[in-house]
């Protein structure tokens, strides 16, 4: 069972950074797809970075294309999620999940095995 940690949020002011951290318990983290999830008051856990488990390739919604940045570092066991130019839409719970990767699609939180407690992120205006 892999437990994660999620660190690193906090309150921030429109057009500033955040960097997000979680941490693995595993040795296999190294085996693991990792993606980052966020979810605001009201709305639906949803879909905002991933990475594979060499941190080759990486995956963004949209809304966060050239703003964040995913990365990993498998000798620390740790995945980070680089948030700049953060908005007020930004604002929400930020989780880390972990997949052992079967080819389902990354934005898929059902396809995910193991999930942080979250970090809060709040950025104002």
């Amino acid at each position: 069972q892999v437990q994660l940690a999620e660190s690193g949020g906090g309150l921030v002011q429109a057009g500033g950074s955040l960097r997000l951290s979680c941490a693995a318990s595993e040795r296999t983290f190294r085996t693991y797809g990792m993606g980052w999830f966020r979810q605001a008051p009201g709305k639906e856990r949803e879909f905002v970075a991933a990475t594979t488990w060499s941190g080759g390739n990486t995956y963004y919604t949209d809304s966060v294309k050239g703003r964040f940045t995913i990365s990993r570092d498998n000798a620390k066991n740790t995945v980070y999620l680089q948030m700049n130019s953060l908005k007020p839409e930004d604002t929400a719970v930020y989780y880390c999940a972990a997949t052992l990767y079967t080819g389902q699609p990354w934005g898929a939180a059902s396809g995910y095995d193991y999930w942080g407690q979250g970090t809060q992120v709040t950025v104002s205006s």
